[in-house]
């Protein structure tokens, strides 16, 4: 893997606006595909209400409206901490193909330790890491299944219409 300490640099400096930015947190992004940056982001969860305006999060939102795609193969992630399992899940999505990360979880948490829910958006780092990788009925979260013939139907039609060219 091919480290560009640029790249960091720009990640830990977006994570310094939430010094100064109200409704973020620190933790900053940038989507890096061919050498040079094509998506950039900070954590907004707590200015946007968005559960999932995490920096990476943001940093790919960034990357495939500027590139206008949602294929981000080979691209490297630069990020000022380790990212939580749904940022990991959604570059596993996009196609991220390398991450770079300064901050571990660890040192993040204890970073954070003390804090309120007031004053940060907390996530239980084990507890997601568990429930993203678990199949749905092994999950903590109660679920029930319904009206899948429906859903599977619309899904199936779907698939056909892009089949045709339409």
């Amino acid at each position: 893997m091919t480290y560009n300490e640029d790249f960091m640099q720009r990640a830990v400096e977006l994570s310094r606006q939430a010094l100064t930015k109200p409704g973020t947190e620190p933790f900053g992004a940038v989507v890096v595909l061919n050498g040079k940056i094509v998506g950039e982001g900070l954590n907004h969860s707590l200015a946007n209400f968005d559960p999932t305006s995490h920096g990476e999060v943001e940093a790919m939102r960034d990357a495939c409206r500027r590139l206008e795609c949602v294929d981000l193969t080979g691209a490297d992630m630069y990020t000022s901490c380790e990212p939580c399992a749904m940022c990991v899940a959604t570059m596993e999505v996009a196609g991220i193909s390398r991450l770079f990360y300064a901050a571990s979880m660890d040192q993040a948490g204890k970073a954070f330790e003390g804090l309120t829910k007031k004053e940060r958006h907390p996530i239980d780092v084990d507890k997601l890491r568990k429930a993203a990788g678990a199949l749905v009925g092994e999950r903590t979260m109660p679920s029930a299944q319904s009206m899948d013939g429906q859903a599977t139907e619309i899904l199936n039609t779907w698939v056909e219409m892009k089949k045709a060219g339409k």
